[in-house]
């Protein structure tokens, strides 16, 4: 039934009156109220055919919405213009923030699933409400995962039902782990009786008095460890590398029953049991070797921490023991979230047989009973003799294992564009208190939130939407950011346009940066333009040649051949390296998004150099004094690393066209198949070749669009002149033309206008372009018929001596270039994964099967040579690899 052909009577209407009647002092008085009534009716009457002439629904096509709901009002908000939205943000940052920050979290424990880790939890939430404007409820917005509150939070922040100012709210997930309990380590004579044992326990030096105070209270444990009481005889496998443990079984090493000695560097620590675990052992131990250390070390008479920079002996490096490389995240919910309820799987990433944590002070001990655990070739190679110990060794490790939660902070700023979103993050949980890990990178995270607020408080509203994340638990192999992305992994795919990771912020004094080659030249671009931390004149792009303070020794000092050897080849390839921004492998949180979700990543921080103090990674000594005296004294570089990032998200956030460089990528991957050509000489790429010259050719094509859709753009709003009063006049227009409508529509029996509807008419009154652009990206996929018109005035609707529709015209061909901007990386997933590891779908880049830490490009195809040697899952792999390759170029093609 047609509604603009109902007839109408208003049960407002006044009975007509007898002319010829006359009127009484009481009626006479009345007349002005009944004039008022008519004057009310016929303006609720005017405003009901204005709102239906731009409806035109019929009833049965349309849903009711509640008549009675109040418009939601955004924050007002003044124009910023780029550079000072930049300047502004970049003022806020400053070192006496950062270092309070730094002495509140990194002065005590908070293990994650700890009381003090949701104490912190909460601490921040209160952050981020205090800095982003966010009301505080009476009841913290704390809820468990899966249930309608959590997963309403993230999940309406790209429709019509989200808020319009900032919100903050903790997820929390239930995944299993474990704590240390019983452990000991012993030699044991021939009638089997200890005749050394180990002190498991860090010394706690009273001169760090955090260090002293906390000795005891987290045990040196491997996080997600295997219960176990081992005995064997011991053989030293260096690093734990594949091709450590291949060397020894090529020269004839039986490690069945043993407990296998490797030292901590170069592979992920799961990785060192895992390869052990295959051939044999029984247990293995991993301890922390000076060696890798550098110039800084007691044999080159540095006093040892905390009298001075070198390591301190009784050291220990705690860590989670999750075959990362595997998947990561809960081990008994592997792709999908941890829920209170979850249905649980055994675990097939974490060990089954036990290990420990030791020192260095311990290792000595060890290592001498086996007298030359390595020795060197003729032309000065040094090898492994695979020579067990005499004695016998035995381990014990017994951990309390069992489901608990743990909490993700997240907070949400609402842009102009609601359906794409760029995320921050940084994890909160520590081995003990992690002044570098993680507390440098929530330092500088703290800092950033803090520079938003003040851009809020300026009247800023984003283009795009941010959220803020404080994830917890990634200590034991990224269990919080991999659960909530297997639980919003369909949404992130939408509409997560980039992932910006914080970690270690500061650890030393070289600034390192890696990422997705896409954002490359943004990455160096924006270290450009932050200015060095510590030398005046300098940039902080320069700091990634930076040198650590302790060059005395460098001409005369000793230093590990090997080290010196690995160090000098990883410099060589950083060099190499045409934008010196390396790809991204694991060990930090940026892993769900980029390698299972295609969403483009970076992560950066300051790291160690051979000259820089030892540091002390996940020991009670990685604390705020060693943070204060050697990583950065004045806490410069967090602040560096908060302005970098925050100007980092602000240009991705704030760009007309995203700063994705599809181009770049493209070229790189000529330099992925051309390190494969190295292992694989046999091998023809002559498709795949060509599919990757396709894929460049597409990308060229699309840079052309960008460009021309961003300067098209840009002249057009160099004509417009905007009617808008500001940003609440807007937003208020749009409630109250919603409130209006439905009201009257209720009471004639007529269901009100959609979004999409209410918020096109509001266009005729928005005030800036970011509203077009926002309304044209959230709606031109849904209801394309929307903005379309083929007057000069779409819909009869013009600004003043300007047709809307050509405005509208140029922001959706701004929106089709970023969608395929975003679909980029996302081109790189296959469904299938890679072979053995399928909770990887990224075949770009993923974590080096026996690596971890370190990335391999084109993962299933260079492990299919490398490992595999079969021809035909080679040509397989190289076929599946071509075919994605292809269709992303189809994607990409304007």
């Amino acid at each position: 039934m047609d509604v603009e052909k109902q007839p109408t009577k208003s049960p407002f209407q006044p009975k007509e009156l007898d002319p010829s009647r006359q009127l009484s002092e009481c009626e006479r008085e009345s007349r002005p109220r009944l004039r008022t009534t008519i004057v009310r009716c016929a303006g609720f009457l005017i405003i009901f055919f204005i709102v239906k002439a731009f409806t035109k629904t019929n009833v049965e096509s349309r849903t009711w919405h509640n008549p009675l709901k109040w418009p939601k009002f955004p924050r007002p908000h003044h124009r910023l213009t780029p550079r000072e939205r930049e300047e502004l943000f970049l003022s806020v940052p400053n070192t006496e923030s950062a270092l309070e920050a730094s002495r509140a979290y990194a002065t005590h424990p908070h293990l994650a699933g700890s009381s003090e880790d949701l104490l912190d939890a909460k601490v921040f939430l209160h952050l981020l409400q205090d800095e982003l404007g966010i009301p505080k409820p009476p009841q913290l917005p704390i809820y468990d995962a899966g249930t309608a509150l959590s997963r309403n939070s993230t999940l309406l922040l790209t429709t019509s039902e989200a808020s319009h100012r900032p919100r903050a709210w903790i997820d929390t997930y239930y995944p299993v782990l474990n704590t240390g309990l019983d452990r000991s380590l012993e030699i044991l004579n021939n009638e089997g009786r200890p005749i050394w044992s180990a002190e498991l326990e860090e010394d706690g030096d009273p001169r760090d008095e955090d260090a002293h105070k906390y000795r005891d209270t987290i045990p040196t444990w491997h996080g997600l460890s295997c219960d176990g009481d081992v005995t064997g005889q011991l053989v030293y496998a260096n690093y734990g590398r594949k091709e450590d443990y291949d060397e020894l079984v090529a020269q004839g090493t039986n490690l069945t029953g043993k407990i296998v000695l490797t030292r901590y560097g170069a592979n992920f620590r799961g990785l060192k049991i895992k390869g052990a675990e295959e051939l044999g052992a029984s247990g293995v131990l991993i301890y922390s070797d000076p060696r890798d250390d550098g110039y800084v070390t007691v044999a080159n008479d540095y006093p040892p921490y905390p009298a001075g920079p070198a390591r301190n002996p009784s050291s220990v490096q705690r860590g989670s023991v999750q075959y990362l490389s595997l998947y990561p995240g809960d081990p008994t919910t592997p792709g999908y979230p941890a829920y209170p309820g979850s249905k649980r799987t055994e675990g097939s990433n974490i060990p089954k047989i036990p290990s420990l944590p030791i020192s260095w002070h311990n290792a000595q001990r060890l290592l001498e009973e086996i007298g030359e655990f390595q020795t060197h070739t003729r032309d000065g190679k040094r090898v492994l003799t695979g020579k067990p110990s005499e004695s016998q060794i035995r381990l014990v490790n017994y951990v309390d294992t069992k489901v608990t939660p743990i909490w993700n902070v997240m907070a949400s700023i609402p842009g102009h564009i609601t359906n794409e979103v760029v995320i921050i993050g940084c994890h909160r949980d520590a081995w003990v208190m992690g002044a570098a890990d993680p507390t440098s990178g929530t330092v500088s995270l703290h800092e950033i939130i803090r520079g938003l607020g003040a851009l809020l408080r300026k009247g800023w509203k984003p283009l795009r939407t941010i959220i803020i994340a404080s994830w917890d638990a990634e200590e034991y192999g990224l269990v919080g950011s991999t659960e909530w992305g297997e639980d919003f992994a369909p949404w992130i795919s939408k509409h997560v346009v980039a992932y910006l990771n914080v970690d270690v912020s500061v650890g030393g004094s070289r600034f390192n940066v890696k990422g997705s080659p896409s954002l490359a030249h943004l990455i160096k671009q924006t270290a450009l333009d932050v200015a060095h931390p510590t030398v005046s004149g300098k940039t902080l792009w320069d700091a990634t040649l930076d040198d650590g303070p302790f060059k005395d020794l460098w001409l005369n000092g000793s230093i590990d051949a090997d080290f010196l050897q690995d160090y000098n080849l990883e410099q060589r390839r950083f060099h190499a390296q045409k934008t010196q921004v390396h790809p991204l492998g694991s060990g930090s949180d940026y892993t769900v998004f980029l390698q299972r979700l295609g969403v483009a990543s970076s992560d950066q921080g300051f790291g160690g150099t051979p000259t820089d103090a030892a540091y002390h990674y996940h020991s009670i000594y990685d604390t705020q004094a060693w943070q204060e005296r050697y990583a950065d004294p004045g806490f410069h570089r967090h602040v560096a690393v908060a302005k970098y990032l925050g100007l980092l998200g602000l240009r991705i956030v704030d760009s007309i066209i995203l700063p994705i460089n599809t181009t770049q990528y493209s070229l790189e991957l000529d330099d992925y198949l051309d390190d494969l050509k190295e292992s694989a000489h046999e091998v023809q790429f002559s498709h795949l070749r060509r599919s990757i010259r396709r894929l460049q050719e597409a990308s060229s094509k699309l840079d052309h669009e960008k460009f021309e859709a961003e300067e098209d753009f840009k002249k057009l709003l160099k004509r417009m002149r905007f009617p808008g009063r500001g940003g609440r006049c807007v937003g208020r227009r749009t409630g109250l033309l919603r409130y209006a409508a439905n009201l009257i529509k209720s009471l004639f029996g007529v269901p009100p206008p959609t979004d999409e509807e209410i918020q096109f008419l509001s266009l005729r009154s928005a005030e800036s372009w970011e509203e077009y652009l926002g309304y044209v990206a959230r709606f031109d996929g849904g209801n394309p018929d929307i903005f379309h018109g083929e007057d000069d005035e779409l819909g009869g609707m013009s600004l003043p001596g300007f047709p809307i529709h050509r405005f509208i015209k140029a922001a959706k061909r701004v929106a089709r270039a970023n969608q395929k901007l975003i679909r980029f990386e996302r081109g790189f997933i296959s469904e299938d994964g890679i072979k053995d590891r399928n909770w990887y779908k990224h075949l770009g880049v993923a974590p080096g099967k026996w690596l971890g830490y370190g990335a391999t490009t084109f993962p299933a195809l260079t492990e299919a040579i490398i490992y595999e040697k079969n021809a035909t899952l080679v040509k397989h792999e190289a076929n599946r690899l071509e075919s994605l390759l292809v269709q992303l170029a189809a994607t990409i093609k304007p």
